[in-house]
């Protein structure tokens, strides 16, 4: 594809998507305005689905493709740093030096890491009753594995931290989100249709399906901030003084 071509096509989407924009613009309610009639279906859909916490309801139900299409996002990403940072050939992963951690540092980590983990299992569990959700406890997760790496070194962080599973259940967590996704739309008629029982209203079983999709959510954006991490920790490499360019011999004239 020429240059020429991509304007073109970019100038084409670009001019169809701002059309779109601006008509979408054109039927808000005014700035200041006591009506929000978005507002209200939205907190109405939510107590319709037993969910609480009425952002996880637009996450997984109004906006269910837009979610979707986050979640794909921070997938892309990782797929996209694991292939521009793969080690070279003529590179190598140098063993990272043992640093002297402090006790102060090392007590911070190693009190800070269960609890950590706790609130991030917390907030994905309850992402259908109080704020939080699978985006949010995914990230305390993922920040939580890393308080290895402050209380001790990155050879410890490397025993509790196997990026070849984690890179596995990135992947799993994406597509059964897709796969409930669909599941929906074949039994409801609609993308993300909550098809689950919906149970009691403010309990921790309720909502239907959005439990799940906050669990897989939850895995896959812990996953994926793990694995990016990762690869960014692993920067540290060393070049092979065999494999470096030979210089040109110098001949008397």
């Amino acid at each position: 594809m020429t240059a020429r071509l991509r304007v073109w096509l970019f100038t084409v989407a670009a001019a169809v998507v701002g059309g779109f924009f601006v008509a979408a613009c054109r039927r808000l309610p005014p700035f200041g305005t006591a009506r929000h009639p978005y507002g209200a279906r939205a907190v109405t859909a939510a107590l319709a689905h037993r969910t609480a916490n009425v952002v996880s309801s637009v996450n997984f139900d109004l906006r269910a493709f837009d979610t979707l299409g986050e979640e794909s996002i921070l997938f892309g990403a990782v797929l996209g740093t694991a292939l521009l940072l793969r080690p070279a050939r003529d590179e190598s992963l140098s063993r990272a030096r043992t640093e002297r951690v402090l006790p102060t540092t090392r007590l911070f980590g190693v009190l800070l890491l269960p609890l950590a983990l706790v609130v991030g299992v917390y907030i994905v569990a309850h992402g259908q009753l109080s704020p939080g959700g699978g985006f949010q406890g995914g990230v305390v997760l993922a920040t939580a594995l890393h308080l290895a790496y402050i209380a001790a070194d990155y050879r410890v962080l490397e025993k509790v931290r196997p990026s070849a599973a984690f890179d596995v259940a990135d992947g799993i967590s994406a597509a059964s989100f897709t796969v409930m996704g669909l599941a929906g739309l074949v039994s409801g008629g609609a993308f993300l249709q909550n098809f689950l029982p919906l149970g009691t209203f403010n309990q921790l079983v309720s909502g239907g399906l959005v439990p799940l999709l906050n669990a897989a959510v939850g895995f896959e954006v812990a996953s994926g901030v793990i694995v990016l991490v990762a690869h960014f920790l692993d920067q540290a490499l060393e070049v092979h003084p065999s494999a470096q360019a030979p210089q040109p011999e110098e001949h008397p004239t």
